[in-house]
């Protein structure tokens, strides 16, 4: 698990020699890509009254710029020892906080009415559990990150603590 990794940031890729001791990929659950697959049967409803054809080869067609879509514009999460990338945006982890895991309820109140309007989100409709992350920059004017994940516990634990498993 802990590889060399190519660490993605606003300037570009930066490469680096630091073990990841933690990536997660927001991807899509399975009742996200069956509504992708119905809405790229919508051209061949559409055009089957002028030709089937047409209809269908506008569905393959659509259904590979869905899929591209998807695929490029998710999200990853990734830890090393001195950085937290949170999809595009990057932090070092001297600026990192106390973090939280919250599920269920508490995760829809972190998304909804206790949410600061100064927070970055990384969240994801198919992801029910989030992590609240501490941002403790003085220069940042985000007080915390709200990230989606499949695993809070053990990522908010993961940047918690102060000398990082390896």
């Amino acid at each position: 698990m802990a590889t060399p990794e190519t660490i993605l940031t606003a300037d570009g890729l930066l490469p680096t020699d630091e073990p990841v001791l933690w990536k997660e990929r927001l991807y899509p659950n399975f009742g996200v890509w069956v509504i992708v697959v119905g809405l790229a049967f919508a051209p061949a409803v559409i055009f089957a009254p002028i030709d089937m054809t047409i209809g269908v080869v506008a569905s393959v067609i659509t259904l590979i710029i869905l899929v591209i879509m998807m695929i490029t514009s998710t999200p990853t999460i990734l830890v090393t020892r001195t950085v937290l990338q949170v999809g595009r945006a990057r932090i070092d982890r001297t600026y990192v906080g106390t973090a939280e895991a919250f599920i269920k309820d508490e995760a829809t109140t972190q998304r909804g009415t206790a949410l600061h309007g100064l927070t970055y989100l990384c969240i994801r409709g198919w992801i029910d559990a989030v992590v609240k992350v501490e941002i403790t920059d003085q220069e940042d004017p985000a007080p915390y990150w709200l990230v989606s994940s499949r695993h809070p516990d053990q990522l908010a634990n993961l940047l918690t603590s102060r000398t990082p498993q390896k």
